[in-house]
């Protein structure tokens, strides 16, 4: 690329042209209609370069790879073209199927010496962003600084999106700051690059001080926001969010009502997400996908099919997103002929090419059902790199199922890829312990140590009070930490007064005594949030809580234990999962 910081290089353009404004062609031209268009004019001898701004402004405004080449066509036939053209050919770049000629288009533009201008940048910068070609878009932040235009109400929300999708969201965050007069348009763009990065408590943030500074928020404020909620599982900001959507005029948008049906669906709350659902006048492949999605994290397998069959008889094309539901509905229902059945299906019916989503829930397909072999079969021939991901969910089912030998075959096809998750290391290092191999494990633990490697700790979230509250594995850091620990001492007396007995055989350390491996399992994360739950809201209420891993198998028992004796429903989303738990049983029927 060329450099963007060369003093020499703004001279002047020798002609500009200011196009009028687009009266004659409707914006909303077929393609087809634009050729006639430009057919008639080079018949009646009117071609001129307004005309020729006005039919590549048309192309660009839903750019397919025909109307784009055929607009860079018109665009040559210009013999002086300022920054204004150079734009509108670029807006459409910027979003069409190959955004790099837009990164192209704005060097063209520097070696022709046409100054850029401030409506310049931000299609080069979501270009780069598309693209993730962060030292190009470091370079046209440059550009922007020397020729003033950063702190631009155009320019600066496209810097933070750009930075934000090449995973730099502390430069991003940087930007922001420095930005004097914030817009909801900033505020938007750096919402939305926490809830990328999987920071929604920043993001939530952001949304209270934008509220603080009087800014009404737009529907992109509202996806952004939903998208958080769903991330932390804050239903409560999330049903005022969605009462704030119907006030405003935003519950007719189809992208809003499939936010708020995923933000439901991860928050726990099933029946919101099927209420907005059935109130939709229109839903499009991406709201039938959510709801699908809603149904499979939650455990119902057999109504997520239903919808599916539901939505093929309404017309409405299946896309890649809606089979990762159908799969993942498959995965932890036991269903693997039906779920191998609509892989080949996906493919072969659809043409939909199968992304490393696919292939991750066909490898959980057979692993959970104990098909370990086949499922290192499968991620062996697969006809792209495996990721360590693919890995991962195999190496967590021998875990499951006890399988050493395929376990430490797997930990190695890991370790070449990434070495630096410390869960791989934890599951090893429990397979071997029960199968006890010591010697691996004090190996395992070294090879931790050497690499300082750390093992992620369990953290559990539960909202209250429109607050939303996380605890740690034995962390004493919350305020009421040893008012909740004393509580969960007298729940697990009552517990085992109706048969609670400490899952103590799944401690993997040795030099542990029993009291010592119950007082490890007795202050689980998700066991400090269920008695902070049980302390903090009315008796009857549903305790609703987020972890980041797995729930483990005595967590799993006594939560259980407590939907029964203490009369409370407990609605938990693991890692993998929903848990609705009442009346002493588990939706997830012990099989997750």
């Amino acid at each position: 690329m060329a450099s963007l910081s060369s003093p020499s290089i703004f001279p002047k353009s020798q002609e500009i042209f200011s196009p009028p404004p687009l009266t004659f062609l409707p914006k909303r031209s077929s393609f087809r209609e634009i050729q006639q268009l430009h057919a008639s004019a080079i018949k009646l001898r009117r071609l001129n370069n307004s005309f020729l701004f006005n039919l590549i402004d048309s192309l660009s405004l839903n750019p397919t790879p025909a109307s784009m080449h055929y607009a860079h066509k018109l665009f040559d036939q210009i013999p002086h073209r300022d920054a204004v053209i150079f734009n509108t050919l670029s807006r459409g770049y910027s979003r069409s199927h190959d955004p790099h000629q837009a990164i192209v288009l704005f060097c063209e533009m520097l070696m022709a010496s046409i100054p850029p201008d401030s409506y310049s940048f931000p299609s080069l910068l979501k270009a780069c962003a598309s693209t993730h070609a962060l030292p190009q878009g470091r370079q046209a932040h440059a550009a922007a600084i020397k020729l003033g235009f950063a702190l631009n109400a155009f320019v600066l929300p496209s810097l933070i999106s750009m930075y934000s999708q090449c995973g730099d969201v502390e430069a991003a965050r940087t930007i922001f700051d420095k930005g004097t007069d914030r817009c909801v348009i900033s505020f938007n763009s750096m919402i939305t690059a926490f809830v990328q990065s999987s920071r929604p408590g920043e993001a939530l943030a952001l949304f209270r001080e934008m509220q603080t500074r009087q800014l009404r928020p737009t529907y992109v404020t509202v996806l952004g926001v939903l998208a958080a909620c769903a991330l932390i599982g804050a239903i409560h900001l999330g049903k005022w969010i969605h009462e704030y959507a119907e006030k405003n005029g935003f519950s007719s948008c189809v992208k809003v009502n499939t936010a708020l049906i995923d933000m439901y669906g991860k928050c726990g709350s099933l029946e919101d997400a099927i209420a907005v659902f059935e109130g939709m006048e229109f839903r499009d492949a991406q709201a039938w996908s959510a709801m699908i999605i809603a149904h499979a994290i939650h455990g119902q397998g057999s109504e997520a099919l239903k919808l599916f069959d539901e939505m093929r008889r309404m017309g409405i094309s299946p896309d890649g997103i809606t089979f990762i539901g159908i799969l993942y509905s498959c995965s932890h229902s036991g269903m693997v002929e039906q779920g191998l059945r609509y892989f080949r299906d996906m493919s072969n019916d659809y043409g939909i090419v199968p992304g490393i989503k696919h292939y991750g829930c066909i490898v959980d397909l057979l692993a959970r059902t104990g098909r370990l072999e086949e499922a290192y079969d499968f991620i062996n021939g697969l006809p792209i790199k495996p990721t360590p991901i693919l890995w991962r969910t195999l190496l967590s089912a021998c875990g499951s199922h006890g399988n050493v030998e395929l376990g430490k075959k797997v930990f190695d096809r890991i370790i070449e890829l990434d070495d630096s998750h410390g869960g791989d290391y934890v599951i090893l290092s429990n397979l071997c312990a029960l199968n006890r191999m010591w010697e691996d494990v004090n190996e395992i633990r070294k090879m931790m140590s050497e690499r300082g490697v750390a093992k992620v700790p369990g953290c559990s979230s539960i909202e209250v009070d429109s607050k939303v509250h996380e605890f740690f594995a034995g962390d004493g850091k919350h305020p009421d930490s040893n008012e909740v620990r004393r509580m969960v001492d007298e729940v697990m007396e009552e517990l085992k007064a109706v048969g609670y007995v400490p899952d103590t055989g799944k401690v993997r350390h040795v030099d542990l005594t029993e009291e010592e491996k119950e007082e490890s399992l007795r202050y689980h994360s998700e066991k400090l949030a269920i008695a902070f739950g049980l302390m903090k809201t009315p008796p009857g209420t549903t305790i609703r809580v987020v972890k980041n891993l797995r729930i483990c198998s005595d967590c799993h028992a006594m939560a259980k234990l407590v939907s029964m004796v203490f009369g409370r429903k407990i609605i938990l989303r693991d890692l993998n999962r929903f848990h609705h738990f009442a009346g002493g049983h588990c939706s997830c029927a012990d099989y997750w």
